[in-house]
């Protein structure tokens, strides 16, 4: 199953997606991955990741850490067994460092923003095709209605995409508002 999780920020989506997925596996015989895509570049973020770790201590996540290629992490996957759900935290992470800490340059991104959509859906799908659930956490866009850098609106058209395409696969979307968990979506 794939659920996607969205929110503002500090909203209380990380920590419903952490709970959620471990009520999901309650009777799996296996592991819970954590999937970590915050880039650590500076103390606001270092501090962020330490928030999270805090947070899901003793929970059982085993963690790997992704900046880019999310698909490239399916045989590190594998190492903790047939029996395995993922929590994804976050694709607005993602998105960022697939732009911005490519090889190829950020004008040449943008430019081919289909492709860095099409290569984080397609990373998703391969994750999902290993494991039983996939829980995903992004960030709400474009509902601020604050004025933002070229760039920022760039990147936030991306993540735009992202969002809506993954919605689309997914089998549950919530959003998370003020610690209140809002079902948008439910083919379950």
């Amino acid at each position: 199953m794939l659920y996607l999780i969205t929110g503002g920020s500090g909203s209380g989506k990380s920590e419903y997606a952490e709970d959620l997925l471990r009520d999901l596996c309650k009777d799996q015989t296996e592991g819970l991955v954590y999937v970590a895509t915050m880039f650590p570049y500076g103390d606001e973020t270092k501090e962020k990741i330490r928030r999270h770790r805090r947070m899901r201590r003793d929970k059982g996540f085993e963690t790997i850490e992704c900046y880019t290629d999310l698909g490239g992490i399916t045989g590190e996957i594998k190492k903790y067994g047939t029996d395995v759900s993922v929590l994804i935290e976050c694709v607005s992470n993602l998105v960022s460092n697939e732009l911005f800490f490519s090889d190829t340059s950020y004008e040449d991104q943008i430019k081919q923003g289909e492709n860095v959509v099409n290569r984080i859906l397609r990373g998703v799908e391969a994750v999902r095709q290993e494991v039983w659930n996939v829980v995903i956490v992004t960030n709400e866009v474009n509902s601020e209605g604050l004025a933002y850098t070229p760039s920022m609106m760039d990147y936030k058209q991306v993540l735009g995409e992202v969002n809506r395409r993954l919605a689309e696969m997914a089998d549950k979307v919530t959003e998370v508002v003020y610690g209140i968990p809002l079902e948008v979506k439910s083919r379950l």
